[in-house]
């Protein structure tokens, strides 16, 4: 039978895709390579959030091409799907899949197939059996609905399509089952979840039915201000399964910049959002996304951005330069920084962020936590390693195997930049 090595870019979304085209290969027969030069069948589940990220899918797919000239190869996901007329030049691509005919693989492996994103109009509830990681990614829908200046992602994904309750409560029991404690609910933007429903339905609705099921955590995918009300603060801080992690996507902290971004809510309402769920829950975890240089930004605007960066209780800041997506509003403002500049403002953000989240390791040293150890060890030292609730990663001083993939209680100490724990009292299970 021929064998088959995939290479899966970007979002947890696309990395969950990963695994179900494997599971789908596998089960139709196909066997996994060791290396992708091994491969018959070469598979890349790629990215276009950034125009170096298509750079990347193109040098990969060339690469693979290169060290195997007989390797047939299969590129598919975001990139694929947005620049499929330009792609079909391509020497190096043998088929090209969009985002929701790679869920059916098995039957596209001879020929290319993509359709317009924006027809498909329901949820494609695709179960997933196997998976080797410790906490689950479990993708609840797809696409977005919202109208970014700066994004793409909508034309790569199409409407947002949520999936429904049972297909969702169906794969908790399929991951309980195969022994997992930790579930994290991904998509292209979960904070839609439900609106294409009727009854419309909310985000909460669903959270309030994972809390009546076994799973021991979950963990919430990025989620914009707007999407975080009274209402659901109170629910998680009640929650005994929810990881007290919450990823905001903020894109910028200056008004003007989010008008021109098409973000719909003010920093007033972010700044406050921030500062009641460092209130609220303990020691959370509270990351975001900035965007440095975007279009249009002044250095007036960068400059309240930076301003209400070190002013917010913010745990971490992922920050990157702004990168011209083809097809977007922001592509037609004159107004472009150069990539020196765009780089100097995301360092300076860097910069900004390494303090925030020392601030934050610090606050957790001496504190009792627990910890889902991790199904591999850590490579550098050999011992194993952990994630807590609230999102640090943990090295076990210990190398016994039976406390792999089990809940324990330690408390967090610091050496060299690193988070230890000992667990003193095992707990099984």
């Amino acid at each position: 039978m021929e064998t088959f090595f995939i290479k899966n870019m970007g979002c947890k979304a696309n990395q969950l895709e990963g695994a179900i085209i494997r599971e789908k290969m596998i089960n139709a027969g196909y066997i996994l390579a060791n290396k992708e030069d091994e491969a018959d069948i070469f598979i890349l589940n790629s990215c276009t959030v950034t125009h170096k990220s298509d750079k990347e899918a193109l040098y990969i797919i060339s690469h693979a091409k290169k060290k195997n000239p007989k390797v047939k190869t299969i590129l598919t996901g975001c990139f694929a799907q947005i620049e499929k007329e330009n792609l079909l030049k391509n020497p190096n691509i043998d088929i090209i899949l969009g985002n929701d005919e790679k869920l059916d693989i098995t039957t596209h492996l001879s020929k290319t197939s993509i359709r317009d994103i924006m027809s498909v109009g329901k949820f494609n509830p695709v179960l997933l059996h196997d998976t080797n990681k410790t906490r689950a990614n479990l993708k609840i829908q797809d696409g977005c609905d919202n109208r970014c200046s700066y994004c793409i992602i909508p034309f790569a994904r199409g409407k947002n399509r949520s999936a429904n309750i049972d297909f969702i409560l169906d794969q908790i029991k399929i991951y309980e089952q195969a022994g997992f404690k930790e579930i994290v609910l991904t998509g292209i933007h979960i904070g839609q979840w439900g609106f294409d429903f009727k009854p419309r339905k909310s985000l909460l609705n669903l959270l309030q039915e994972i809390e009546k099921t076994n799973i021991k955590r979950y963990r919430l995918g990025s989620l914009n201000p707007l999407e975080i009300n009274g209402e659901m603060i109170e629910f998680l801080k009640n929650s005994e399964k929810f990881c007290p992690h919450f990823h905001l996507s903020l894109q910028s902290l200056c008004d003007e910049t989010l008008k021109r971004m098409n973000r719909f809510y003010s920093v007033s309402q972010t700044m406050d959002l921030i500062e009641r769920l460092a209130e609220e829950f303990k020691l959370p975890f509270l990351g975001s996304d900035i965007i440095a240089g975007f279009a249009g930004e002044t250095e007036t605007e960068f400059a309240t951005t930076v301003e209400n960066l070190k002013k917010s209780k913010l745990s971490k800041i992922h920050t990157f330069p702004y990168s011209i997506r083809k097809g977007t509003v922001a592509e037609t403002i004159k107004e472009q920084l150069s990539d020196k500049e765009k780089t100097r403002r995301a360092n300076i953000i860097k910069e900004i962020s390494a303090l925030k989240y020392s601030e934050f390791l610090n606050k957790n040293i001496g504190q009792p936590c627990e910890i889902l150890i991790e199904k591999i060890n850590d490579k550098k030292t050999g011992y194993l390693k952990g994630m807590t609730k609230n999102y640090l990663e943990v090295l076990i001083d210990s190398k016994d195997e039976t406390l792999k993939n089990t809940l324990q209680t330690a408390v967090l100490q610091q050496k060299d930049d690193k988070f230890y724990a000992e667990i003193k009292h095992p707990q099984v299970g």
